[in-house]
């Protein structure tokens, strides 16, 4: 069966240019590739044939003793190749024409495109660790802060170039940011040496970014933090990160925040906890104490008589907002009942006095020794 005329299996003229061609191999690629055909049993076939096609035409010489003698350029030792113009999978360079059209197939998943995807390259991420104190985060504020970042030159407004002149494409990979070399039976793909896989090049670069199209600079950016934030929360300012290189789209700030440790209060979530040393004579007979609430207030709680330590009492609504709304925590009043010190030989002469008429005032005493003495009995037993 005769072979089909390159241009036709391509579906182009012959006055197709490189590009014209490139862009049809890679649409019949993806239409004929036989793992999206596994119920055509002739996509195999033809697969084959439009690699065979763009293998000969994707090569200016080639191309040129193709349009001169046809098949036969490349019948009987013609074309200086010899035999077929590729050899391997079904008369073609396989590895060498498809990886041409990889990146457009698998590009998406990868993260990166063919044809100097990286030209244009995303800024990078930048993270800013703010720390603010517990009362700044129970109202909020409006915070300045100094960012060490990469901004767009402004002398060749991010190009990269003298004058802002759009950068030229790479002669070495023709704009592809990579090269391929063949090694046995495979191809070897790396970054390209001269435009370090940028895909472009610049003949004459800004002096004042060196080519890059930004300069190191530091920026005021004035920040909203929200009330309610605690440790570990993160605020993203879009666009706000590294400019891109040579133009591309600039990078986000992250701000992570950490809320110091604060004297007085100990939080957990929206609620706060205080813990209120009381004395002894106090958490015996009873009375008020009062406290600090976060907004600067105090409020006035009722301790009941014979309150031991560890007692807790709740003061609703005087804890912390939570974020982006849905209400205020409580505070929780924990008693820390203090025993005293630097006694007076009065003050002593009363507690020995007080202890010997305190039998039945101390029940968990008494329920701690009365299971004491039940445990010595039982290991005697």
């Amino acid at each position: 069966m005769a072979k089909r005329d390159f241009y036709d299996v391509l579906g182009v003229s012959k006055g197709a240019d490189a590009d014209e061609i490139k862009k049809a191999y890679r649409k019949k690629a993806k239409e004929l590739h036989p793992d999206r055909n596994s119920d055509n049993p002739q996509a195999e076939a033809q697969f084959k044939e439009a690699n065979e096609a763009y293998e000969v035409l994707k090569d200016a010489d080639k191309k040129a003793a193709y349009d001169r003698f046809g098949h036969a350029a490349f019948e009987g030792g013609m074309g200086g190749g010899g035999g077929r113009p590729g050899g391997g999978f079904g008369g073609g360079d396989f590895s060498s024409a498809f990886s041409d059209v990889f990146d457009d197939l698998f590009g998406d998943f990868m993260g990166q495109r063919a044809g100097g995807g990286r030209r244009a390259a995303r800024g990078s991420d930048l993270r800013y660790n703010l720390r603010v104190t517990l009362e700044e985060s129970f109202s909020g504020l409006q915070k300045t802060i100094n960012v060490p970042t990469a901004v767009a030159c402004s002398s060749c407004e991010g190009t990269g170039a003298e004058g802002g002149v759009e950068p030229t494409t790479c002669p070495t990979c023709s704009g592809m940011g990579k090269v391929r070399a063949q090694q046995g039976f495979f191809t070897v793909e790396r970054t390209c040496p001269t435009c370090s896989g940028l895909g472009q090049i610049i003949k004459n670069p800004c002096k004042n970014c060196g080519g890059s199209g930004r300069v190191e600079k530091n920026r005021a950016l004035s920040v909203n933090i929200p009330a309610g934030v605690e440790t570990g929360t993160r605020i993203r300012l879009a666009g706000e990160g590294e400019a891109g290189m040579r133009g591309g789209p600039p990078g986000d700030l992250y701000i992570f925040v950490e809320v110091v440790q604060h004297e007085l209060f100990e939080r957990d979530g929206v609620n706060l906890y205080c813990r209120v040393p009381v004395s002894m004579a106090k958490a015996a007979l009873g009375g008020q104490v009062e406290v600090p609430t976060i907004d600067g207030g105090r409020g006035r709680v009722q301790i009941p008589a014979g309150s031991q330590s560890g007692r807790q009492m709740r003061l609703r609504g005087k804890g912390m907002p939570a974020l982006r709304g849905g209400g205020v925590g409580d505070m929780f009043i924990e008693l820390a009942v203090e025993t005293p010190v630097n006694l007076t030989s009065r003050q002593k002469e009363l507690l020995r006095e007080f202890e010997e008429l305190a039998d039945d005032n101390n029940p968990e005493s008494k329920s701690f020794f009365s299971s004491v003495k039940s445990f010595w009995d039982g290991m005697k037993g």
